[in-house]
C-alpha cells in the first residue's frame, strides 16, 4: 500500500504546540525540560531515592549545629544548650529528620510527629537547625495531604511558633523572629499549594485531551458507519436495478418460449420468480438501511446510480460554482461495471467538494481517471494555497467515504499536499478484476 507523509496530516494525531516545540529546541530551556522529565521518570520508578535524599540533606545541614553547641542562632542569642547531653540532641535530631522519609505517603502523620518533637525541643530552650524539617513537612502536607488537615496544621504551626518565641524559648528579637518564622511557614504552604494546583490543572488538561481523543475517535467511527450504510444503499440500488432487468428479460423469454412450445419455459419462469423473490428480500434489507418512508423506498430502489458518463455533468456544476476544472481520461472507462463506475464518480465528487470547501479563491483543480488492465487510477489535485492548513484536521464524511469506497475494491488512498507542498492531492488506485467489467 502506498503512503505519503501527507497522509499523517489527515489522521487524528495532533501536532505539538509550537511554543512547547520551541522550548524543547532552545539550548537552555530544552536541557531544563529534558532534565525535569528524566527526574520525573526516575522518581516514578524509584520514589525512595528522592525521599532518602531529602532526609540526608536535612541531616547534613543540621550536623554543624549539633557539633558547635553555640547559643547564637538565626534568631539571635538563645538559651544555653550546654546542660543537654549530646545524645539527647542527637535523638531529637533523628526524631525530626527520619519522619521526612514518609512525608509523601503519610504527610499528616509526618507533620504531627515533627511538630511534637520540635515543641519538646523548644520547651527545653533549643532552636535546632533541624527545624527546617517542619517547613518541608508543611510543604508536603500542602502538596499531598488533605486540605482540611492543612488548615489545622497551619493554625497549629502559628500557635506553636508564637508560644515558642514568647514563652518556651525566648529569643533576642521576638517580634522579628516570629515574623520570620511565620513568613517561612507561609511560603512553604504557598509553594506546596501552587504545585498542587499546577498538578490538578495538568491532570485536567490531560483528561480533557483524552476525552477529546475518544470523542474524535467516536465521531470517526460514526462517520465511517454512516458512509458504509450510504455505500450499501447505493450498491443495493445497483443490484436491485440489475435484478429488475434480469426479471424483465426472464419474463419476456418465458412468454416467448411458452408461445413456441419450448421446454425452457419452466426454467425461465423459475428464474423470473427467483429474481422477484430476491428483489423482495432486497427491499426488506433496504428498509433497514434507508431513512425514507416505505413508499419512497420502492420508488427509488430501481433508480440507476451515477456513472462515468455523469462526470461531465458533475464537472459542469463544479465549474459553475467558480472552480476551474480540467478533466482527462485514459482507457475504456465505459467497460467498467456499474459498481466501479459509481465508486469512481463518488470519489471525484467528494474530492471536488472538499476542494470547494477548503481551497479558497483562485484555486484550480485537475481530474485524471486512468484505466489499465486491472486497475483504475483516480487523481484529483488542486492548487489551493491554504489547502494543507485548512484541511489538516478535516474528519468529515467526504474523506472517510473515499477511504471506505476504495477499501471495497482493495484500493490504496493517498491524501495530503503533493510533493511540491502546494494545494491538495487525492490519489486513489482501485483493483478492478475482469469480473467487474460490463458484459
Amino acid at each position: 500500500m502506498r503512503q505519503a507523509p501527507a497522509t499523517i496530516a489527515r489522521g487524528t494525531a495532533t501536532a505539538p504546540s509550537p511554543g512547547l516545540a520551541d522550548a524543547w529546541a532552545h539550548p537552555l530551556l530544552g536541557r531544563i525540560l529534558r532534565g525535569r522529565s528524566a527526574r520525573r521518570r526516575l522518581d516514578q520508578r524509584h520514589p525512595w531515592v528522592l525521599d532518602t535524599a531529602v532526609v540526608l540533606v536535612v541531616a547534613l545541614l543540621s550536623l554543624p549545629d549539633l557539633l558547635s553547641r553555640s547559643r547564637h542562632g538565626p534568631l539571635g542569642d538563645t538559651t544555653d544548650r550546654s546542660h543537654l547531653p549530646t545524645a539527647v540532641l542527637v535523638a531529637f535530631a533523628v526524631a525530626v529528620v527520619i519522619p521526612l522519609w514518609w512525608r509523601r505517603r503519610r504527610p499528616v502523620i509526618t507533620y504531627g510527629v515533627i511538630s511534637a518533637v520540635l515543641l519538646a525541643q523548644w520547651s527545653l530552650g533549643v532552636w535546632p537547625q533541624t527545624g527546617m524539617a517542619a517547613l518541608i513537612a508543611l510543604y508536603s502536607l500542602a502538596l499531598h495531604g488533605s486540605l482540611r488537615a492543612l488548615g489545622w496544621a497551619a493554625a497549629l504551626t502559628a500557635a506553636e511558633l508564637s508560644l515558642a518565641v514568647g514563652v518556651l524559648a525566648p529569643v533576642e528579637h521576638p517580634f522579628l523572629g516570629l515574623f520570620f518564622l511565620l513568613g517561612t511557614a507561609t511560603a512553604a504552604i504557598a509553594i506546596g499549594l501552587t504545585l498542587r494546583i499546577r498538578r490538578l490543572y495538568l491532570a485536567a488538561l490531560e483528561d480533557r485531551a483524552t476525552r477529546l481523543e475518544i470523542e474524535q475517535d467516536q465521531r470517526i467511527r460514526l462517520t465511517t458507519a454512516a458512509e458504509r450504510t450510504r455505500i450499501a444503499r447505493e450498491m443495493h440500488d445497483i443490484v436491485g436495478h440489475n435484478l429488475s432487468v434480469m426479471v424483465s428479460v426472464a419474463d419476456g423469454a418465458s412468454t416467448l418460449a411458452t408461445n413456441r412450445g419450448e421446454t425452457s419455459a419452466d426454467a425461465l419462469r423459475i428464474l423470473a420468480d427467483t429474481g422477484r423473490q430476491a428483489m423482495s428480500e432486497l427491499r426488506r434489507v433496504l428498509g433497514v438501511l434507508r431513512e425514507e418512508p416505505g413508499h419512497e423506498q420502492d420508488e427509488r430502489l430501481l433508480g440507476p446510480q451515477p456513472g462515468i458518463r455523469d462526470l461531465d455533468a458533475l464537472l459542469t456544476r463544479v465549474r459553475a460554482a467558480g472552480l476551474p476544472v480540467t478533466y482527462r481520461t485514459t482507457g475504456d472507462l465505459d467497460a467498467l461495471g456499474s459498481g466501479v463506475q459509481l465508486t469512481v464518480y463518488r470519489i471525484v465528487q467528494e474530492a471536488l467538494t472538499n476542494t470547494l470547501k477548503h481551497a479558497g479563491p483562485g484555486a484550480t483543480a485537475d481530474v485524471t481517471v486512468t484505466k489499465d488492465t486491472d486497475t483504475v487510477h483516480i487523481k484529483v489535485a488542486d492548487t489551493g494555497a491554504n489547502a494543507a492548513g485548512a484541511r489538516s484536521g478535516d474528519a468529515g464524511h467526504g474523506l472517510v467515504g473515499i477511504r471506505q469506497r476504495a477499501a471495497m475494491y482493495g484500493g490504496t488512498v493517498t491524501l495530503g499536499p503533493p510533493a511540491a507542498g502546494h494545494g491538495w492531492l487525492v490519489d486513489v488506485v482501485l483493483d478492478v478484476p475482469p469480473g467487474d467489467h460490463q458484459p
